[in-house]
């Protein structure tokens, strides 16, 4: 009996790691079927390729809390400046970390990639969460020498909470209202590419927002959407879309999402649209907020190649000032 126990813990350790590593090298590994066990309990760092090294917890303004840093992920030796991706992570506004990003394969493609964190509801209302992301793209370009960073090449990815913000950031380029007063204020926060994930585009289409939503829009306004709606539509992606300058855009959603409804995407994808962007939206069969085929491979690669289209075609040509106007 005694043997028999000993067996069973040393197969189920050995199950356990081969779970971990096939996670953390899901980036490169993963098949293109969808997986039939997700373990979403356990926090793991991500999988990085050979020949490079993550810096993390690096502060983007002046006297930072840990929700105001962001992780870099470069290579061993110093390379010509590079294409960045930065991921902003979902969460509803009020959770989530930054410790996991998708996209470790756009390193092995050129990128340099970047994860951040940003204040949550709970620490402070919306626009601070807007503010926060600038701030972090205004400090990489402020700090692009040292992390071989391109300044004129930058794309931004997320999901979620991280979807609006990563959309907001894209339709709201060189707006100073949306900047905030935060941390290299003589640089541009300007993005040049967008992959939205599942993001809320449009805050006032209030039947869109029930169950836990709800709760997290509320908490983002410090109240109901009725009583806040200047707030709501300075936060909605789609309500900005023909005010600034716009840039490529890849949405995605899945079909089955029931936490924010495809119709969310459509609105932005048809606002891009008659607007003249570039953008392509894609329904992701028998998937849900997340979940279903969005990390498979062939959807990594999707994403991949969309900014390998956006950023890595413009080296070498001056897309967007690397510091702001100063009038």
């Amino acid at each position: 009996m005694r043997v028999s126990k000993v067996r069973t813990c040393g197969l189920i350790v050995a199950l356990c790691g081969l779970a971990t590593t096939a996670i953390t090298r899901a980036d490169s590994l993963i098949s293109t079927t969808r997986p039939t066990i997700t373990i979403a309990a356990i926090a793991l760092r991500p999988w990085i390729p050979k020949g490079f090294h993550e810096i993390r917890d690096i502060p983007y303004v002046p006297h930072a809390k840990r929700s105001q840093t962001l992780d870099v992920y470069v290579p061993d030796v110093a390379t010509p400046s590079r294409p960045v991706m930065v991921w902003i992570h979902g969460g509803g506004w009020s959770s989530g970390d930054k410790s996991a990003p998708p996209g470790m394969g756009l390193l092995l493609r050129g990128y340099v990639v970047v994860s951040i964190n940003y204040r949550f509801s709970s620490e402070a209302l919306f626009p601070a969460q807007i503010f926060d992301c600038k701030a972090a793209v205004r400090f990489l370009r402020a700090r692009a020498r040292e992390f071989d960073i391109d300044p004129m090449r930058i794309g931004v990815w997320g999901d979620s909470a991280g979807g609006q913000l990563a959309s907001l950031m894209g339709t709201t380029n060189g707006r100073p209202e949306y900047e905030g007063s935060e941390g290299n204020p003589g640089f541009s926060s300007q993005v040049q590419a967008v992959c939205d994930w599942f993001g809320p585009s449009d805050f006032l289409q209030t039947a869109d927002i029930k169950g836990a939503s709800a709760g997290a829009v509320k908490s983002l306004f410090g109240g109901m959407v009725s009583v806040h709606s200047a707030a709501a539509i300075f936060a909605s992606p789609c309500e900005q879309v023909g005010h600034a300058p716009l840039v490529p855009f890849l949405i995605m959603h899945g079909a089955l999402d029931q936490l924010v409804p495809m119709h969310q995407s459509r609105i932005l994808f048809d606002r891009l649209q008659k607007a003249g962007a570039s953008a392509k939206l894609v329904i992701l069969p028998d998937s849900g907020h997340g979940n279903g085929w969005f990390r498979s491979r062939d959807n990594l690669f999707m994403v991949y190649d969309f900014f390998d289209r956006c950023l890595r075609k413009s080296q070498g040509r001056a897309q967007v000032p690397t510091t702001r106007p100063t009038t």
